[in-house]
């Protein structure tokens, strides 16, 4: 079986009884109404990113440059698809070492419509191909995310070949070591196993037994950094790549020159409008059941988006003089990122503090900042899913703190609320961080280089200012 986080937020029911005599679990089912959420969050991701994030995106560049971008999206989408069912979900959830996993599961081997994969509750499972799916629709959008950053001046050619490499070589790994371990059922079990052992040699089989269950996990999560949907895998992950890509392709022709404005911020409206929906089966559907960790993630997701578009529009105001339809929908969308690692470990108290925190030094990333260091990140792919992603993520270890309304963190061995400590967890969140950025930022420049040198990064001056559209695919997005 395979597993995605390793706490859930309202588990706490398994400590009751765990050890008694009535405590022993029946073959794991399948439970109906979890499926069937599941398959509704599957849907929900997936129209994040089509058509929700293609139009939020669209609606961001230059009108010669709209049809470039939705056909980045749609062709991350369709590529990231291909690559999960082959090996990239063997590589991301199955067991191997504690960077990557291994090929037991390539091209689906072994997976039936009656195979089952865990939720975080032992003996309770959904069906595995629809954990499958709902997995191949992060692994699409976190790639999709990074166009953005170098949107309007790459190649179709080159997008063509970065985004596999990029999927392979970076997310996968970073998805098994934040991701990826043995599950409720093969912890629960060996821990009954040792309780049960009643003579020397029994005690240390059944601890050695446990050790390696323990032990069968990524590295991030052995560190015991918690991440409920993505900050981390996803947004960290994709925000720093974009970054990287930003500053290695270039500014477009005419930065700082020429206007550049939005050619559409009614389809960028549309577009952030379907990203909110489209989130709440991203977080809520992370909980991989329907209860009531699912119903903390929705909430979570719904204060921490509407506090971050308040904080930035109204920080913008006072700042600017104004309040600006981009800033409402970049505020939100920096809410959603930084609640993501958090909906379901923290309390939605938390979850405001969040938003607002999220909002005011997002905006700060993607004016003051960047402006300060005149990088062209094109749709602020960095300024919001990284710095919103790194505010999530230790943020999360803070939240999570059950004195502050968090939900704790789950010990399977004790079968209880493990005892929150703050220094662990933030320093455990602090190296997921600065893991992911490291390998994230230094494998998008290598893979970059080797693409460059293959197909080349960048069109000619005269195509990019003729816009790509044409020059890439020969279609405009207006015809008038």
């Amino acid at each position: 079986m395979t597993f995605k986080r390793h706490y859930s937020a309202g588990i706490v029911a398994l400590a009751s009884g765990l050890f008694t005599a009535t405590a022993a679990f029946a073959e794991p089912t399948v439970n109906k109404g979890d499926n069937a959420w599941m398959l509704t969050s599957t849907v929900l991701v997936l129209l994040m990113t089509i058509p929700g994030l293609a139009l939020f995106y669209g609606g961001l560049v230059r009108g010669k440059n709209m049809l470039s971008v939705l056909m980045h999206v749609f062709y991350t989408v369709c590529i990231a698809t291909l690559i999960w069912v082959l090996f990239g979900y063997s590589l991301a959830f199955t067991g191997g070492s504690a960077f990557i996993g291994g090929f037991s599961k390539a091209f689906l081997s072994g997976v039936t419509p009656d195979s089952m994969a865990a939720t975080f509750t032992a003996g309770a499972s959904i069906t595995e191909l629809i954990y499958i799916c709902f997995q191949m629709t992060f692994a699409a959008i976190t790639p999709a995310l990074i166009v953005g950053a170098f949107a309007e001046r790459m190649r179709f050619a080159a997008v063509a070949l970065f985004i596999p490499l990029w999927l392979v070589l970076i997310y996968l790994p970073i998805a098994h070591m934040v991701w990826y371990w043995a599950g409720p059922d093969a912890i629960v079990d060996a821990a009954k196993a040792l309780a049960a052992a009643t003579d020397d040699a029994a005690k240390a089989a059944a601890q050695a037994k446990l050790d390696e269950v323990m032990a069968d996990a990524g590295q991030i999560f052995l560190w015991g950094a918690i991440d409920f949907a993505g900050g981390t895998v996803v947004h960290i992950n994709a925000g720093i790549a974009g970054l990287v890509a930003a500053l290695l392709v270039g500014k477009r022709v005419g930065y700082g020159k020429d206007l550049m404005a939005p050619h559409s911020l009614t389809l960028t409206m549309v577009g952030a409008s379907l990203l909110w929906v489209g989130w709440f089966g991203f977080n809520a559907g992370s909980n991989l059941e329907a209860t009531g960790g699912a119903a903390l993630a929705m909430t979570n997701s719904f204060v921490a988006t509407a506090a971050a578009a308040m904080s930035w529009m109204f920080a913008e105001w006072i700042v600017k003089g104004h309040p600006s339809v981009l800033g409402a929908l970049s505020g939100a969308i920096a809410g959603l990122v930084a609640v993501t690692p958090a909906a379901g470990f923290a309390g939605p108290m938390g979850a405001l503090v969040l938003g607002l925190l999220a909002g005011v030094v997002c905006l700060f990333f993607v004016t003051v900042v960047k402006n300060a260091l005149g990088y062209d990140d094109a749709l602020d792919v960095f300024g919001v899913h990284c710095i919103g992603g790194i505010i999530g993520a230790i943020g999360t270890g803070i939240l999570v703190n059950p004195a502050l309304g968090g939900t704790g963190i789950m010990d399977y061995v004790a079968g209880k609320i493990a005892d929150y400590d703050f220094v662990t967890q933030v320093t455990a969140q602090t190296k997921a961080v600065l893991t992911t950025l490291v390998w994230s930022g230094i494998g998008t420049a290598i893979i970059l280089k080797v693409v460059d040198v293959v197909v080349g990064l960048r069109p000619t001056t005269d195509k990019e200012r003729e816009g790509l559209d044409l020059t890439d695919h020969t279609e405009r997005a207006y015809n008038m």
